[in-house]
């Protein structure tokens, strides 16, 4: 019976997958520039971020930006855990 019960709950979550969402250039450029103007400014941001089929928003502070190496680091509003990503992984950053 469990068996049946996470089968069931695997094909709901494959379902509620979406695909990660392919961002212009100039959308990019602002993501960039808003983490940059929120790690001087030690202002709090919206993160909205894809991972796994899902799209994620966490509120929290940006720590580390590393353009070149393509990660940064914040600071989540909930845990106050540092969190390391991929800037790819960004859809979108707005101010608090």
């Amino acid at each position: 019976m469990p068996e049946q019960y996470i089968g069931l709950q695997e094909m709901i979550n494959k379902q509620a997958e979406v695909a990660q969402p392919v961002l212009t250039e100039e959308q990019m450029e602002q993501i960039n520039f808003t983490l940059i103007e929120a790690l001087h400014t030690n202002r709090q941001v919206y993160l909205t971020y894809y991972k796994q089929g899902q799209c994620i928003t966490e509120i929290g502070f940006i720590q580390f930006v590393d353009s070149l190496g393509e990660l940064f680091v914040f600071i989540d509003d909930v845990f106050k855990l540092k969190n390391k990503m991929r800037l790819s992984e960004l859809i979108d950053v707005r101010f608090v």
